[in-house]
């Protein structure tokens, strides 16, 4: 890489657009004090990012805007230009030519280019730091800090051989690095304290979702349970109707023959025995024995009904008991609890703004009022108790006990008409000769008739009982599909033995009805319909727990990774560093016992001691002592030199001309250990002797084959090896001027 050209336009005492070329080795840039030299070498400061004004010799940024003379027009911005040659593509560029620009504004506002594209300064600074140079470098050396390397702190000035070396650019990558780990450090904190903060409603919602999905699996048995119920409950009582139906189909058939004898014997009789007053008694107490019958069954009806309603209510009763006995074991809802202890803190800071003693004591009226209302709520279940009225119930009871005495009265009526009835049919039997034999037939016939009507009622009553049984299925079926869901009304498909169903005893059905009647209590007390939602909210918040825990994991795993990019950066920049300053070290030896003729120079690293002051304070005492404690700081370069026929070891105690020799000694050992693009240096000859400027001018041309130099002199043997010379004037109105001169050039035209 090599320095092309410098522009400057306002930049301090350069208020015209003025260019330098540097197409030699060495440039020499010489004039009068005052005429501007040295705005030239911070110039290149400038452009290239320094941030000091004090370095820049000024206290703000409009200082380094031309400010005009008397009338003369001032500048209202500062710029400085510098084209590289990139052919080899030592910046990270991909161009031939680089051009770096910084202009300055009368505000104070900066702006930087590459190539003409507006950039950041660390952009800036990050490009050049691959060509081992800088604003604030080894390789630009302003008037007056030759021996700046000496006077600096120990760490400064291995700050000053790391940027020599080199280094920077690794020092930017550990800075980065170091900023990516302290934010994804912060980053696992945040996410570590999201994952904190839903830990709780994730447990809350786990236990909530285990409930639901016990809810489901009672769900699920009880689907079961009431399918094989209703199937099999379907199945008796199909087969009730048609066992009632073939019962009834003989004695009717049985019946309706006998009616038709007994109305054609009837028909007789009534010929045959008009005047037989007996035979009226018969017929009339024979209907009053129909009347009593039809009476008994009316009432063996209306029993039968009264019973199933008693049996149904009792049902409801003990169904009642159980879901209440349920409610009294049901677990208190979280949402329940936060609105206990919202009222109860309501009222405690009502206590605090209540300075009377009666507005504390209502206040501890309505606490305690707020604790009974919630445990007494909480203890009958969180619901109002469920009462069932009585009343229809006694009244059904006392309805059923009279009819039982009326049928018990019947009875009693239908055997002593039935005595009397036989005792007139043996009366009538004694009376009557053999040939009335179709009486006899009759009265055998009614016999029979009534037998059949008797079996026919016990029918009746069957039928009675199944339709109630069918009604309840029915019912039972509609409040378990609410519970269960609608698949219930598939329970013809569940698959069962028949033959079992209608072998097996009715116990084990009514046990079963017992189950499902728990069940659907305890189901109805885990809550029903918000389960779908809760599961969902849990599977939400769990799915972003995982994505947090991953998130944590590629963050633990990329801070890991940026440690050990760190702790490999450390490495490389402490080997590098270590094995520069050996190299400086060589040349730093060189260049000193050329410039001096002798003796020993070098550098070294330490660790720079700090003193700690504590104070002694003791127990009742005012006073305190103080002592000092040394304690290990930052390591920094210790430079140690030995001058020939002097005892001299010490840099406080060399003089300026030794102080300026040991400083241009250890630039040029730096330069050519890693040796910079240019190097610019402002009078670092002022203090040399002429046998010194000779030496001074052997070892820039040995520079020179390694680094473009401009150099800033009053010197003749300095301008004698340059091969551009430029001189700088300075007009009345404070601009500086340029005019220069090629050597080779001015020797063909001398010629």
């Amino acid at each position: 890489m090599r320095l092309i050209s410098l522009e400057l336009s306002g930049f301090k005492s350069f208020a015209k657009k003025t260019s330098l070329e540097f197409s030699a080795p060495i440039t020499a840039i010489v004039g009068p004090n005052g005429s501007g030299k040295s705005n030239i070498a911070e110039s290149f400061r400038f452009a290239l990012g320094e941030q000091s004004m004090k370095s820049l010799r000024g206290k703000r940024g409009e200082d380094l805007i031309y400010s005009g003379i008397g009338a003369g027009a001032k500048s209202n911005r500062g710029s400085v230009k510098i084209t590289l040659d990139n052919a080899d593509r030592i910046l990270n560029i991909d161009y031939n030519e680089v051009v770096i620009e910084r202009i300055v504004h009368r505000d104070g506002t900066n702006e930087y280019f590459i190539n003409g594209s507006r950039v950041r300064l660390r952009d800036i600074m990050e490009l050049v730091a691959h060509a081992h140079i800088g604003s604030s470098g080894h390789h630009i050396i302003s008037q007056g800090e030759a021996d700046r390397i000496l006077n600096a702190t120990l760490k400064e000035r291995r700050v000053m051989i790391e940027e020599a070396l080199g280094l920077k650019v690794y020092q930017f990558k550990k800075q980065e690095s170091e900023k990516k780990l302290e934010k994804t450090e912060e980053n696992m904190r945040s996410v570590e304290s999201l994952r904190k903060e839903i830990a709780p409603h994730i447990s809350f919602l786990k236990r909530q979702v285990e409930k639901v999905a016990k809810a489901e699996h009672m769900r699920g048995d009880l689907r079961t349970l009431c399918l094989e119920y209703f199937k099999r409950e379907s199945l008796y009582i199909a087969d009730v109707r048609q066992r009632l139906v073939r019962e009834r189909e003989i004695p009717e058939k049985k019946k309706e023959g006998l009616e038709e004898k007994l109305q054609n014997l009837k028909k007789e009789l009534a010929v045959s025995s008009k005047t037989d007053g007996r035979s009226h008694a018969i017929v009339s107490l024979e209907e009053r024995m129909h009347a009593a019958r039809d009476e008994r069954s009316s009432a063996e009806r209306k029993l039968g009904r009264l019973e199933g309603m008693i049996s149904a209510w009792q049902m409801h009763f003990r169904k009642e008991q159980e879901r209440n006995l349920a409610h009294k074991q049901r677990s208190i809802s979280f949402s329940r609890v936060e609105e206990f202890v919202h009222k109860l803190d309501v009222e405690i800071g009502h206590i605090a703004e209540r300075q009377t003693l009666e507005g504390i004591q209502a206040a501890f009226s309505r606490i305690h009022e707020i604790m009974q209302k919630f445990l007494l709520h909480e203890s009958e279940g969180g619901i109002e108790k469920i009462t069932l009225d009585t009343k229809d119930y006694d009244d059904q009871v006392e309805q059923k006990k009279h009819i039982e005495e009326k049928i018990s009265e019947l009875e009693k009526e239908g055997r002593a008409l039935d005595l009397e009835y036989r005792m007139m049919c043996e009366e009538m039997e004694r009376e009557k000769e053999v040939g009335r034999e179709a009486e006899r037939e009759m009265f055998a016939l009614m016999r029979e008739q009534q037998v059949l009507h008797t079996e026919l009622m016990q029918i009746r009553l069957k039928e009675e009982q199944c339709e109630r049984e069918e009604k309840e299925f029915k019912n039972d079926l509609g409040e378990a599909a609410a519970v269960v869901g609608r698949e219930l009304v598939n329970y013809a498909n569940f698959v069962i033995n028949s033959v079992d169903v209608l072998a097996e005893g009715r116990d084990k059905q009514r046990e079963r009805r017992r189950a499902i009647e728990r069940t659907c209590v305890r189901l109805e007390e885990m809550g029903n319909g918000a389960g779908g939602e809760v599961k969902r909210e849990y599977d939400e918040i769990l799915a972003r727990d995982e994505f947090l825990a991953r998130e944590l994991g590629d963050l633990r795993q990329s801070a890991q990774s940026l440690r050990e990019l760190i702790t490999d950066l450390d490495v490389r920049l402490d080997y590098e560093f270590k094995a520069g300053v050996a190299k400086i070290n060589d040349q730093f030896q060189n260049y000193f016992s050329l410039m001096f003729g002798g003796g020993t120079a070098s550098l070294s690293v330490v660790r720079e001691k700090k003193r700690r002051r504590l104070q002694l304070v003791l127990a009742g005492e005012e006073d305190a002592d103080s002592i000092s404690e040394e304690e290990e700081g930052v390591e920094g370069m210790m430079i140690e030199v030995s001058l020939p026929r002097k005892r001299v070891s010490n840099l406080d105690i060399l003089s300026g001309g030794e102080r300026a020799l040991t400083s241009i000694a250890l630039i040029f050992a730096i330069s050519q250990v890693n040796p910079p693009p240019f190097l610019i240096l402002d009078e670092t000859d002022a203090a040399l002797d002429e046998a010194n400027s000779r030496k001074y001018g052997d070892m820039i041309e040995n520079l020179a084959v390694h680094s473009q130099l401009i150099l800033i002199t009053h010197n003749r043997e300095t301008m004698s090896r340059a091969g551009i010379l430029y001189g700088v004037t300075m007009s009345g109105d404070g601009v500086s001027q340029l005019l220069s001169v090629r050597f080779d050039e001015a020797v063909k035209v001398a010629k």
